[in-house]
C-alpha cells in the first residue's frame, strides 16, 4: 500500500461529508424502548465533485486517481470546506500528554465524584478528560471530563454516575483506545490559542509534523487552555479513538488530514465536445 499525493487544485465544487457508525438498534414491539449497541467502526467518508477542467488540469487528476488503483493505495484528505480552523491555536501542532494512567486501582463512584485508593489522579486540572473502565455499573465507565480536580485521589467530574464502592482492577487512563477526548500540551512553552468546537485534528503516527495521519477527529466542544510551561489543553472530540495513540505524539492542528482510500475500484471521468473534463469519487477513511 502507498500513499498517493492528490493534487491541490483546482479545490472541488462540490462535497459530502461524512461520519459513519457501526450501530445496531433493537426496538421492543410491545413497549417500544430502544437498545443500542456502538461497535468500533467508525469513520469518516465524503463524495466530491470537481469542477469542469481542461485536459492539462484534468490530466493531474487522471493520474491521482490511476494511481490510486481503487481501494488499494491511500491519500491524505480532509473535509474540503474545512481545510483551515477556526481557533487560534498559534502553532502547527499539540503533543499528547498523559495525566493520568493507572491500569488496576479501585474506584468509588458517588454523584459526581470518582475517589481512588491512589494518588494517581493528582497531576488532573479542571477541563481534563478521564477514561474509565472495569466499573460494574455501565454508567460510571467511558469519558468524563474533570469539573473540579479536589485532590490527588478524588475528582468530580461532568457525568451522572452510578453509587458504587470500593471496586478493584479499574483502569484510569486517557488519551486511549475508546476515549472521547483528548488531553495535550502545546508544542512550545508558549503555544497558546483557542481550538473550537468544530475545529479538526489528526492523530499521527510518530512525534513528527510530517507523520502520516492515524485517525481524523473533530472537536465537539471548546478546548480548555491551561496556562503553564507548556499550556495544557483538553478538549473533547469526536469519533472515539480507534487505537491506543504512543505517549507524546503529535496532533496536528494546522490542515488536519486523515488517511483516506478510494471506495469503489472503478472512477472514470467524462468531457464534452470542448474537451471540459469532469470527475468526481467517493472515498472513505482508512481504518
Amino acid at each position: 500500500m502507498a500513499v498517493v499525493t492528490m493534487p491541490n487544485t483546482p479545490n472541488f465544487s462540490r462535497s459530502s461529508f461524512r461520519l459513519v457508525r457501526a450501530i445496531a438498534t433493537a426496538a421492543s414491539p410491545f413497549s417500544g424502548k430502544v437498545k443500542t449497541q456502538e461497535f468500533d467502526r467508525v469513520g469518516w467518508e465524503a463524495d466530491v465533485t470537481l469542477p469542469a477542467m481542461n485536459r492539462s488540469q484534468a490530466a493531474e487528476w487522471q493520474a491521482f486517481i490511476a494511481r490510486c488503483k481503487g481501494p488499494v493505495n491511500t491519500f491524505k484528505f480532509a473535509d474540503p470546506d474545512a481545510l483551515t480552523n477556526t481557533g487560534t491555536y498559534s502553532t502547527g501542532h499539540l503533543i499528547l500528554n498523559s495525566r493520568v494512567a493507572d491500569s488496576s486501582i479501585t474506584l468509588s463512584f458517588s454523584g459526581n465524584t470518582i475517589t481512588s485508593n491512589d494518588s494517581s489522579l493528582g497531576s488532573l486540572v479542571v477541563g481534563d478528560f478521564v477514561h474509565v473502565t472495569g466499573a460494574t455499573n455501565d454508567a460510571n465507565n467511558g469519558t468524563h471530563k474533570v469539573t473540579t480536580a479536589t485532590n490527588a485521589t478524588t475528582i468530580v467530574v461532568d457525568t451522572s454516575l452510578t453509587t458504587e464502592s470500593n471496586t478493584s482492577g479499574c483502569k484510569v487512563q486517557n488519551n486511549v483506545k475508546g476515549a472521547e477526548g483528548l488531553n495535550m500540551v502545546g508544542s512550545t512553552n508558549s503555544a497558546a490559542g483557542t481550538i473550537k468546537k468544530g475545529d479538526y485534528l489528526s492523530i499521527l503516527n510518530a512525534t513528527s509534523a510530517s507523520a502520516d495521519p492515524v485517525q481524523l477527529l473533530m472537536v465537539t466542544e471548546d478546548a480548555t487552555d491551561t496556562s503553564g510551561s507548556p499550556h495544557k489543553f483538553a478538549v473533547r472530540t469526536t469519533p472515539k479513538l480507534r487505537t491506543s495513540p504512543t505517549a507524546n505524539t503529535y496532533v496536528l492542528f494546522t490542515s488536519p488530514k486523515g488517511m483516506f482510500r478510494m471506495v469503489s475500484p472503478e472512477v472514470d471521468w467524462t468531457a464534452d465536445h470542448k474537451s471540459l473534463y469532469s470527475m468526481g469519487f467517493t472515498c472513505s477513511e482508512v481504518i
